[in-house]
């Protein structure tokens, strides 16, 4: 659960009177996350083929990915939001983390990270998906292992990730539209549109 700490009179306060301060807590990231939840569903996972499942990425990448956006150092693209109050209304990662503090980015990932990551059943190439397996398992399991399946502090989740969604931020990387990590460039560098493709597919084939 998370913890909003506020100093330790009100800690010392709730052992006297009994209340819980994580309550109001819970109660301030509920807040927080109602735009989130509004696109990216209940506990990250959205329906949506082009909004990303958010949940289970670990706080330090995900606090990472927000800040880059509210510097606009990452692209924003519209999406429409689902059921959204105007017939289709729109919006965008920009947009909607442009108020939010530092503190407040901070209790966002926090909760995300607790959630459970819901992987997209999707269609996919199998003979595809067999030669992006042997690409990630060579260029890619170092830092995203399992297939893609662990969250780390400088990656979210691939393994059954929305493959337009994965489509989209390799273009962005592609053309240097999205900040790369040095590590990944060469790797990145190394696959061709037939090998995107087909780690796209891989990543994908997780159900």
């Amino acid at each position: 659960m998370m913890k909003n700490y506020t100093g330790y009179g009100l800690l010392a306060v709730g052992a006297l009177f009994g209340f819980s301060v994580a309550t109001g807590a819970s109660a301030d990231v509920s807040k927080l996350t109602e735009s989130c939840v509004g696109c990216h569903g209940k506990g990250g996972s959205s329906t949506e083929a082009a909004i990303p499942n958010i949940s289970s990425y670990s706080t330090e990448y995900m606090t990472g990915a927000l800040k880059l956006y509210k510097s606009k150092e990452r692209p924003c693209p519209e999406v429409k939001i689902p059921g959204g109050a105007k017939k289709g209304s729109k919006s965008d990662m920009c947009q909607a983390v442009k108020d939010l503090s530092d503190s407040d980015i901070k209790q966002v990932a926090e909760y995300f990270a607790e959630q459970k990551f819901v992987r997209t059943p999707q269609k996919f190439d199998p003979a595809l998906a067999k030669k992006g397996k042997g690409l990630h398992d060579k260029l890619c399991e170092k830092c995203h292992s399992e297939g893609g399946s662990v969250a780390s502090d400088d990656s979210g989740i691939l393994a059954g990730q929305k493959m337009a969604y994965l489509d989209e931020q390799i273009k962005f990387f592609t053309e240097g539209k999205r900040p790369m990590a040095k590590k990944m460039k060469p790797k990145l560098e190394e696959l061709d549109k037939a090998g995107i493709e087909a780690v796209i597919h891989y990543y994908g084939s997780f159900k």
